[in-house]
């Protein structure tokens, strides 16, 4: 059994409780929160809560810790200090920040002697991987990400902890007159901006000044400034009554050339109807390749191009190879 803990329990930590439960190599011993434990309460299990601060106290009864956090202020702060005690994975997704938390989660998973799996999940994490294995069999060729109509879970955060934001969340939208031109064949040059919208809905608090809030939104670099971006203001029972689900889902597609004129399209989608239980799967997969490195003698951080895709599955070898290959 690969004994697990959760760190955070928002939606990504209750969706990680629901996937262990799906594994039945998987046990959770606990759950880490910043909020009383007391007062906290499991929806699919009745595993123990603790504090944040508690954590050093389950050093050998934990194989991999899983960090739910935010990655806008959450990850970046939290994993480097549990990789120091655990094998970790968490799901950190600022695209452009990646290599400097590579850096310093790598530094202290080596120092405490673990594996950490960073940024895994399907974006980073599972489009990453068809991105590289198209380019790989297509070198020839153009490669566009799509992301959505869904909500993304990473920029919902962001708005959320902008001052004067009571509550919001965020919609990533693909332009799908582009998506048809590449499908057809067609290798456009295209801007960040040309590709998606983002569309915010945002609880502002009493007295709240909108117009900050919108300007603070829209600017913001990583998350919003290099999109059309529209910030709409609602009521809390709007956001309950019409924002309550969080689909998501998207594609990755290279357009290329093998030969002298053969058009070859490689193309991996999903469709998401909760975008935090299909990342907590994925996350929940890959604490047991984490767990099998560890037990292999690796150490340091992990990406998705680091991990052989047999250490996901609880199949042994031989087993992937007579009911998969």
């Amino acid at each position: 059994m690969v004994k697990v803990g959760i760190v955070g329990y928002g939606n990504l930590g209750r969706g990680v409780e629901k996937a262990i439960k799906q594994n039945d190599d998987m046990e959770l011993v606990a759950i880490f929160t910043r909020r009383d434990p007391e007062q906290m309460v499991g929806e699919d299990t009745s595993a123990r809560f603790e504090h944040i601060s508690a954590a050093e106290q389950y050093i050998g009864k934990i194989d991999v810790m899983l960090l739910c956090g935010g990655s806008a202020t959450d990850l970046p702060e939290q994993t480097p200090v549990i990789a120091r005690l655990f094998n970790t994975v968490d799901s950190f997704d600022t695209h452009a920040k990646i290599p400097e938390f590579y850096a310093e989660v790598n530094a202290a998973a080596e120092q405490g002697g673990h594996v950490s799996v960073i940024s895994t999940g399907w974006d980073p994490g599972l489009f990453s991987m068809n991105r590289l294995l198209a380019q790989s069999i297509l070198p020839e060729g153009k490669e566009y990400t799509f992301w959505g109509t869904g909500v993304s879970q990473g920029h919902s955060d962001a708005i959320r902890r902008v001052p004067g934001v009571k509550a919001g969340v965020q919609y990533t939208v693909p332009v799908e007159e582009v998506i048809n031109r590449i499908r057809a064949g067609e290798t456009p040059e295209l801007s960040t901006r040309e590709k998606h919208l983002r569309q915010c809905y945002v609880v502002a608090e009493a007295g709240a000044n909108e117009d900050e809030i919108r300007e603070t939104i829209v600017s913001m670099p990583n998350y919003f400034a290099d999109y059309d971006t529209t910030v709409t203001f609602i009521t809390e029972e709007q956001l309950k009554a019409e924002h309550e689900g969080m689909p998501h889902g998207g594609f990755v597609i290279r357009s290329g050339v093998t030969g002298t004129a053969s058009k070859q399209i490689i193309e991996f989608g999903l469709k998401l109807d909760s975008n935090p239980e299909f990342t907590a799967s994925v996350l929940v997969a890959y604490a047991r390749a984490a767990h099998r490195l560890s037990a292999e003698g690796h150490k340091g951080a992990k990406t998705v191009f680091d991990i052989p895709l047999g250490h996901l599955s609880p199949k042994s070898a031989e087993e992937l190879r007579r009911d998969l290959l």
